[in-house]
C-alpha cells in the first residue's frame, strides 16, 4: 500500500508576527524551549489525561499514533481528528484528539493511519477570558501517513443510559479544569472524556431548529423535560438538560445539504462524527454521517380572537426592526400580529430601532420604523394602529451600536383610547398620581425612573395610560438588560456566574416600586407589565418583580410543558413575560409559537397575548 508523508507545519492560533517574536526570543535564549515528551509508547490517552487540561500541555510530543476519523477542510480552523485504535481501560481518558493546521488544508484522508508530532496546546474558544472549557489539540504538527483505508473505531453511542443525571461538579464558582474527570457521575465530565472521539446519536429528536450557520440541536435523552411540541424544557438552573448536543456538518453541502429542521423533527438513523467543543454552543457533534431528516410537521400557532368585552394586550420582540430590514420581515411581523395574534388591542413592542438602523449618526427617532410596520399591518388586513413611544438619548440604551432600540406601544383606537399627557421625555421620570380619586400617570407616555443607574446601557420601561370600556388600564412595556457576559451552562466555572442578573434584579425592583406607587394611589388599579425581561420565571429578577404580591407572572399559570417562548442552544425557555396586578383577574394567557421553534423566523422570540375581561 502506498505511503505518504507531510512536513507541512501549521501556525499556532496567534498572529504570525507574534510567532516570529517568540522564535527570535527562543533563538536568543530569552525563553526556554518547550520540553519534549518522551516519544516511546506515548498515546493519545496519555496526552488527554484524566482532567480537562492535558498533563503535557506546552510540551512537544513525537510519533503519536492514530487513525484519521474526520477532516475539517474549510475556514480558518482547519485540521483533522485522529483516534487511537488501541484504547486504554480508563473511561476518563479520551482516545481522540484534534490536529490543528490553521488555514492550511491537511493532506490526509479519513482512514489514514498516521503518526503525528507537534506541540500539545489547550485552545480556549472565544479566548480564555470567555470562561469556556478548552480543547486539547496538537499544533505546529508534522505527520507521516503509514497506510490508508483503515477501519475507523466504532462511535460511542450517546443515549440516556450514557449521560449522568448530574450535570457538572460543583467548584463553588471556581474552575473545574483540574478536577479528576468522573464520567459516570457528571454529564460534562462524560462529554469531556469523549473529546475528539467518534460519537453517535440514533433517531435524535431536534430540539433547536437549524440556524443560518447550518447547525441544529438534538437531544440524546428523548424523554427528558419535553415540551408539548417536541422541544426540551429548561425549567431550573440545576437541570440544563445534559442530553442536548449541537450538530454541525463536515460533509460538503454540495454532497449533502444540511437539513433544514424545526423543533420536533428528527434525524432518523445514525448521526456520527467526532465530538468537538466551540464557543457557539459547547459540545458539538461534527457530523461525518448525517441521519435522514424526518419532518414531524410542526405548525405555527394561532390564538383566538378577543371577545368584544375582552381587552387583548400582547408583547412582541421584533429583533432589531428598522427601515433597513427587508419588506418581507415587516410583512411577516404584520401577518403574525393580524393573523396569529388576532389583532391585539395593545401591543408592547421591543427592539424597535431608529429610522436608520445601525448607522450611528445621532438619529434617534423611530417614526419611519413604526409607520412602515403599521402600514404593513393595514396591508395584511389589520386595524389602523397608532403608536406611542419616547426617543432615547442617543447611544444610551444598549443593543446594536447606533440602533437606539426602544420599547413602544401600538394600539387600536377603534377599541381602546390612549390618554396623552405631556411631560414625558427620555430623562423625566413618570410618577403615579391621583386624578378623580383614581390612579393616573403624571405623563403618558412616560419612562420609569430613566436616569437611575440600573438602566445604564439598557432600555428604559415605557408606561402608558389607556382606557378600555370606561376602565383605566396602565401598561408598562419593558426590555431588561441582556444576559451578555454571563458564563455558559457548560463553562469551566461551575456553577457558572450570571453577572447580568444583578442589573436585571435592580431593574425589576424599580418596576415593582412603580407598580406599588400605582397601587398606593388606587389599590384596584389595573396594571399590566409586559415585555422581554431577559430572564426566567424562576430567576431572582422575577422574584424581585413580583415581590409583595403586587404582580402575578402569567407564565406560572400555564401547564409546565407550555412555559417557553424562546429556544437557546436546544433549551426551550422563558424570557418574555406578561404580569398583572391583583385587580386584573379572569385572564386568558397564551404564548403563541410562531418563531422560536422554526428555522424560518421573523424574530427569535415568540409573541404572547393576555385577554382580560374587566
Amino acid at each position: 500500500m502506498p505511503t505518504r508523508s507531510s512536513s507541512r507545519r501549521a501556525a499556532l492560533r496567534r498572529p504570525a508576527a507574534l510567532g516570529s517574536l517568540l522564535a527570535t526570543a527562543l533563538a536568543a535564549g530569552l525563553l526556554a524551549a518547550p520540553e519534549a515528551a518522551s516519544a516511546e509508547g506515548l498515546r493519545i490517552h496519555d496526552i488527554q489525561g484524566t482532567t480537562r487540561v492535558s498533563p503535557l500541555a506546552g510540551r512537544q510530543v513525537a510519533d503519536v499514533p492514530g487513525v484519521v476519523t474526520a477532516v475539517r477542510a474549510f475556514g480558518s480552523a482547519r485540521g483533522f481528528w485522529m483516534q487511537d485504535t488501541h484504547p486504554d481501560r480508563n473511561d476518563a481518558t479520551s482516545e481522540g484528539i484534534f490536529v490543528f493546521t490553521g488555514s492550511a488544508t491537511p493532506d490526509v484522508a479519513v482512514g489514514d493511519a498516521v503518526t503525528v508530532s507537534g506541540t500539545v496546546t489547550e485552545f480556549y474558544p472565544g479566548g480564555e477570558s470567555a470562561g469556556l472549557q478548552s480543547v486539547t489539540q496538537l499544533t505546529r504538527a508534522t505527520w507521516h501517513v503509514a497506510s490508508s483505508g483503515n477501519a475507523l473505531p466504532a462511535p460511542v453511542r450517546l443515549s440516556a443510559s450514557q449521560i449522568p443525571d448530574r450535570y457538572a461538579p460543583d467548584a463553588h464558582g471556581g474552575s473545574i479544569e483540574k478536577l479528576p474527570l468522573r464520567p459516570g457521575t457528571y454529564a460534562l465530565d462524560r462529554f469531556e472524556s469523549l473529546e475528539g472521539m467518534r460519537v453517535s446519536v440514533q433517531n435524535a429528536p431536534v430540539v433547536g431548529a437549524t440556524s443560518p450557520h447550518k447547525e441544529l440541536w438534538v437531544t440524546a435523552e428523548p424523554r427528558r423535560n419535553r415540551t408539548g411540541r417536541g422541544g426540551t424544557l429548561y425549567g431550573a438552573y440545576r437541570d440544563p438538560n445534559a442530553g442536548r448536543l449541537k450538530v454541525a456538518s463536515l460533509i460538503p453541502f454540495a454532497e449533502h445539504p444540511f437539513p433544514v429542521a424545526n423543533v420536533g423533527d428528527e434525524l432518523s438513523g445514525t448521526t456520527a462524527g467526532p465530538l468537538d467543543y466551540d464557543n457557539f454552543g459547547g459540545y458539538t457533534l461534527q457530523a461525518t454521517e448525517l441521519g435522514k431528516l424526518t419532518d414531524r410537521g410542526l405548525k405555527r400557532e394561532t390564538t383566538r380572537k378577543q371577545r368584544g368585552d375582552e381587552l387583548a394586550v400582547a408583547t412582541y420582540n421584533l429583533e432589531n426592526l428598522s427601515p433597513k430590514a427587508p419588506q418581507a420581515k415587516f410583512d411577516r411581523l404584520a401577518s403574525a400580529l393580524v393573523t396569529n395574534l388576532a389583532s391585539p388591542d395593545i401591543v408592547a413592542l421591543e427592539e424597535v430601532q431608529d429610522d436608520n438602523g445601525t448607522t450611528d449618526d445621532g438619529v434617534v427617532d423611530a417614526g419611519r420604523t413604526l409607520k412602515k410596520l403599521t402600514d404593513a399591518i393595514k396591508a395584511a388586513g389589520g386595524p389602523a394602529y397608532e403608536w406611542r413611544q419616547i426617543n432615547p438619548v442617543n447611544d444610551q440604551d444598549g443593543g446594536q451600536p447606533g440602533g437606539n432600540i426602544r420599547t413602544a406601544f401600538l394600539f387600536n383606537p377603534a377599541r381602546v383610547s390612549f390618554t396623552d399627557k405631556p411631560g414625558g421625555d427620555s430623562t423625566t421620570a413618570v410618577k403615579a398620581v391621583r386624578d378623580g380619586g383614581k390612579a393616573a400617570l403624571s405623563a403618558s407616555p412616560g419612562r420609569v425612573d430613566p436616569t437611575n443607574a440600573a438602566w445604564k446601557d439598557s432600555r428604559k420601561p415605557l408606561a402608558g395610560q389607556f382606557t378600555f370600556r370606561g376602565q383605566r388600564v396602565f401598561v408598562v412595556a419593558n426590555h431588561f438588560n441582556s444576559k451578555g457576559g454571563d458564563q455558559g451552562v457548560d463553562s469551566r466555572f461551575q456553577p457558572p456566574a450570571r453577572t447580568s442578573e444583578v442589573q436585571r434584579t435592580q431593574q425589576a425592583k424599580l418596576v415593582n416600586a412603580f407598580v406599588k406607587q400605582l397601587l398606593a394611589a388606587d389599590r384596584n388599579a389595573n396594571v399590566i407589565v409586559a415585555g422581554d425581561l431577559n430572564d426566567y420565571q424562576f430567576s431572582p429578577a422575577l422574584k424581585a418583580l413580583t415581590a409583595g404580591k403586587v404582580l402575578t407572572d402569567q407564565v406560572d399559570r400555564l401547564p409546565r410543558a407550555q412555559r417557553y417562548g424562546y429556544v437557546y442552544q436546544g433549551n426551550s425557555q422563558v424570557l418574555d413575560h406578561i404580569l398583572t396586578s391583583p385587580h386584573v383577574r379572569r385572564v386568558d394567557y397564551d404564548i403563541v409559537h410562531v418563531n422560536a421553534e422554526f428555522a424560518d423566523q421573523a424574530s427569535d422570540h415568540d409573541p404572547q397575548v393576555l385577554r382580560w375581561k374587566p
